[in-house]
């Protein structure tokens, strides 16, 4: 089978709805299937490149930042990928399309559809539907979601990555939806066994904005001063500053580790060290770095919202917790903290509830979709 996938956000640019693509499209091609990506470039990335079986084709978007995109520059992606994508499709005639989120590789892949009467699946992120991501995308779908029903209308299948991004969409658009999870390669990730390290290292991973609440991450473990313990935040953003002032502030500059932008192969590195995925976001689709977390075999305290839902069986290898309500992040975080056997018993259920997101069988539910396509066509 040949696949062009579409996405604006590829690794190492984006967060983890480009990780959560990377894994999908490396998985199918060691299945032999013919796997293209077409994406957005950055300065110091190769325009073209071959790697872990995927054909990259990246075109200019004017980005300028590997954690955030703009408008303007997703609008760019869209109007320089109609020229590259139509040259892809008469040169390597794929037989469909997969397209990561609605807006803007959507656009792309409906327009692309348009003008070759290529099928296309949507797999949808949470912030590809209105509500799902308030403060990053109210204002574009206040006058953007008219121009949306028709991307999810035209895919002849669409896939949603958590229970609650599906429930979301399906309140704004007129279409089945069907659930595919988030994979990772529990095969090569997992640990064979956990250990409870000490002290505890707690760790956090995602771009440094108001969406994922990481200033509450500093105000919670301030209260936690008399316990041992270390935090790693990795990621960057516009928060991030802000954050290291909230440390300052604390006076916890030691219980601190803030290595900036990672791979994504450092924060494997670092989850193969910790202990606690901390998690405080406003709002999720399904984390890849959740999914990754169970792998690692890390217990998870995060908000009760979207994907962590399908990632947390609470009580068993987490806890989920109001957003708004720090003290009892403090409290339960507390009582892990302080009780390594606990901690041990959180961290190895993670690590087999990591089965449920193992990259095989998400592969499997897409080869299965992509071929129902085809045999429908």
């Amino acid at each position: 089978m040949r696949i062009l996938t579409i996405i604006y956000e590829f690794p190492p640019i984006g967060g983890g709805g480009g990780r959560a693509a990377y894994d999908i499209c490396k998985e199918l091609a060691a299945r032999e299937h013919d796997v293209t990506v077409l994406t957005a470039h950055m300065d110091g990335l190769p325009l073209e490149e071959f790697k872990d079986g995927i054909r990259l084709i990246r075109i200019s978007s004017l980005r300028k930042e590997s954690f955030r995109a703009s408008f303007f520059t997703m609008l760019a992606y869209v109007l320089t990928g109609l020229w590259a994508g139509m040259r892809l499709i008469r040169l390597y005639r794929p037989d469909i399309i997969h397209t990561h989120f609605a807006v803007p590789s959507g656009a792309l892949a409906w327009a692309l559809s348009i003008l070759t009467g290529l099928p296309y699946v949507l797999t949808a992120h949470l912030g590809d539907v209105p509500g799902g991501v308030p403060e990053k995308t109210d204002q574009w779908f206040r006058w953007l979601e008219p121009f949306t029903r028709p991307i999810w209308k035209r895919a002849k299948k669409v896939a949603a990555v958590s229970e609650f991004t599906r429930h979301l969409a399906l309140q704004h658009y007129s279409v089945n939806v069907s659930v595919i999870s988030n994979g990772v390669d529990v095969k090569h990730l997992a640990l064979s066994e956990v250990k409870v390290n000490q002290p505890p290292q707690i760790i956090f991973a995602g771009r440094f904005v108001h969406q994922k609440n990481p200033i509450a991450i500093v105000h919670i473990l301030s209260q936690l001063k008399d316990l041992d313990w270390q935090c790693t935040m990795l990621g960057d953003g516009p928060m991030l500053e802000d954050v290291k002032q909230e440390i300052e502030k604390a006076g916890m500059n030691e219980r601190f580790g803030l290595p900036g932008w990672v791979t994504p192969e450092e924060v494997l590195e670092h989850f193969s060290k910790s202990d606690i995925l901390f998690m405080p976001s406003y709002f999720e689709g399904l984390p890849v770095v959740g999914v990754q977390a169970l792998a690692k075999g890390l217990a998870i305290v995060a908000s009760r919202i979207g994907g962590f839902l399908d990632l947390v069986d609470e009580n068993r290898n987490g806890y989920l917790i109001d957003v708004r309500d720090n003290r009892v992040f403090a409290e339960k975080l507390h009582m892990i903290i302080s009780n390594p056997s606990l901690l041990l018993k959180l961290r190895e259920a993670s690590l087999k509830k990591s089965q449920d997101f193992d990259i095989q069988k998400i592969a499997d539910q897409y080869q299965t979709i992509f071929q129902e396509v085809l045999n429908d066509k």
